[in-house]
């Protein structure tokens, strides 16, 4: 009797127990995830219906919405005037924009010069999927032949926004930059793929100023202008795995075009391949004074294929020899490590560093840096550069 009247106490306990953590795991469980579909507000996949007002309602629920939201595109064409996401009265902290269709951007001649899609003071967003279509063909060929032609419009911009994360969505024929991060914090851009032709005026890929803890990962980007660009106020930014080509490579700046601007800090660039692109990896700075600066960047494991400028520091930008009072580089740039990084030049200087004669780079590394060109070796040169060199002697 003792041990039917143990065992008693022992199942019941065991049930007491069960539904004690049922109850706390059910308490912890995610909730459901609001679904919201464009169509629902009246988006049609005909390619000529304007989806901005539906795109904007489906917003605009989301952001009410007491639970994780999606958003959905369906597949189709998706005409859309242009987008505007603010999250300054925005509730929701977790919105998914799902993407399975094409968004199309409206003709140059009645596009405003800001962003076709602009987020601002958002969130916790992410984007996944899809192809955003800038139609930017008729503007390059209009900058081609004419003077008089508008700017055109960013693709993708983000402002002012934080823990945002951007994957396998696809940007072609941006009319400018394709992505732009700027005032933001915490943004993860992976496996995404952008495509504008070699010739096509100012499709950055991305560009970044003025965040911090930015990475862009496991991309491919072809552009007209630099596969990824970083302007003044960056900090701890990742790029790795990237395929760029053509384009303009990866840059830091053009920087200190004014006196008092912010510099760029820790910065990585790894495991990436250039091809057929004006440059590889670049810091670029104005010919002026400037109490900006550059520092703690490593270029490491990287691939040229057929580069012009595989690696470059240029401290004397200053187009048409215009804009640049008294010709003075005034940017400090300081502890910048070359790692690995082999393949082929298309110039005869493979390495060209040239800095400031008021303020020489310092901090130089240089390490198992093996360029060739034609059957040789590219050459290199350095001027006002200070550092420690293991594969190539240019350095002071």
């Amino acid at each position: 009797m003792a041990f039917r009247v143990s065992h008693f106490i022992l199942i019941t306990f065991t049930i007491i127990f069960a539904i004690v953590v049922g109850a706390t795991t059910a308490s912890k469980a995610p909730k459901l995830v609001n679904i919201i579909n464009i169509a629902k507000f009246g988006a049609k996949p005909d390619g000529r219906t304007d989806t901005t007002r539906a795109l904007q309602s489906a917003w605009a629920s989301a952001c009410s919405s007491n639970k994780p939201a999606t958003i959905y595109v369906p597949t189709g064409r998706f005409f859309l005037q242009s987008a505007y996401f603010n999250g300054e009265h925005c509730n929701n902290k977790a919105i998914n924009i799902v993407i399975d269709g094409t968004l199309l951007a409206p003709d140059y001649r009645s596009t405003r010069n800001t962003g076709w899609i602009r987020f601002e003071k958002v969130t916790g967003v992410s984007i996944s999927g899809g192809v955003l279509d800038g139609r930017g063909n008729d503007l390059w060929a209009c900058k081609a032949t004419s003077g008089g032609c508008p700017t055109g419009a960013t693709t993708l911009e983000f402002y002012g926004s934080r823990d945002i994360v951007i994957t396998r969505l696809t940007s072609i024929n941006s009319q400018k930059f394709h992505t732009v991060i700027d005032g933001c914090q915490n943004v993860k851009l992976q496996g995404i793929t952008i495509s504008a032709p070699g010739n096509s005026p100012n499709t950055d890929g991305v560009h970044i100023e003025h965040s911090s803890g930015v990475a862009v990962l496991n991309s491919q980007i072809s552009t007209g202008d630099d596969c990824v660009s970083i302007g003044p106020g960056s900090s701890n930014l990742w790029i790795e795995n990237i395929n760029c080509g053509p384009g303009h490579g990866v840059s830091i700046g053009s920087l200190g075009w004014s006196l008092q601007e912010p510099g760029v800090q820790n910065v990585t660039v790894k495991s990436s391949t250039f091809r057929s692109t004006e440059n590889g990896v670049r810091i670029k700075t104005w010919a002026r004074e400037s109490n900006g600066f550059v520092r703690g960047v490593v270029y490491k494991d990287l691939t040229m294929v057929n580069v012009q400028n595989p690696v470059i520091i240029d401290q004397h930008y200053c187009p048409g020899e215009r804009n640049c009072p008294n010709q003075v580089a005034g940017v400090r740039i300081s502890d910048i490590r070359y790692e690995n990084i082999h393949g082929t030049s298309a110039n005869v200087v493979g390495l060209k560093l040239d800095c400031s004669k008021e303020h020489p780079c310092s901090g130089i590394e240089i390490e198992d840096v093996n360029l060739s060109y034609g059957n040789g070796r590219a050459h290199a040169t350095c001027v006002n550069a200070l550092g420690s060199v293991a594969s190539l002697s240019c350095l002071i």
